[in-house]
């Protein structure tokens, strides 16, 4: 599961759940209670590309399928009327968890190392057990226990508010 928000990683993992644009209800609509998703945030999703890599951060089961809702969740100015519940009970402390970019040669996933990341422009990107297997034991070791590590990620993903200060006399 791709994401590419520090607002919207901060409502999936503080609501735990997951949310998909109209758009994407025919790949939403495969997934299954029961489904693991691997949580990946882009090098985008903190707003600082330079600085962040992208990294696998958490696993995910789906908890029940695919449902719309009636009260859209947004971000921004897009809308993502299905959702789905999610357990996450483990997630990497802030910073750490693999670095997609050091693994993509070894990733059925990604056919052409070259142009790999053109591959994660959609929510879901579907792995086989050999990337599953992979990418979920270089995970493992940086796992903690949720609300260990979930302050930072909701401290980051907070919208940040700008005062208006009248301009001195």
């Amino acid at each position: 599961m791709v994401i590419g928000d520090r607002e919207a990683l901060a409502w999936v993992l503080s609501t735990r759940q997951t949310a998909f644009p109209a758009a994407r209800a025919g790949q939403a609509s495969r997934l299954s209670a029961g489904d693991e998703l691997l949580i990946y945030t882009t090098r985008g999703c903190f707003r600082n590309p330079t600085r962040d890599r992208g990294r696998v951060v958490a696993l995910a089961t789906v908890a029940a399928p695919v449902t719309r809702d009636t009260a859209p969740v947004r971000f921004g100015d897009r809308e993502y009327p299905l959702r789905c519940p999610l357990r996450v009970t483990e997630l990497a402390p802030f910073g750490t968890g693999p670095v997609l970019a050091d693994h993509v040669a070894a990733l059925h996933a990604f056919p052409d190392p070259r142009s790999w990341s053109v591959r994660l422009r959609r929510p879901l990107v579907l792995l086989d057990a050999h990337d599953r297997d992979l990418l979920v034991g270089l995970l493992r070791p940086d796992l903690v226990p949720l609300d260990d590590a979930l302050a930072e990620y909701l401290r980051r993903g907070a919208p940040v508010r700008r005062s208006h200060r009248a301009a001195p006399p």
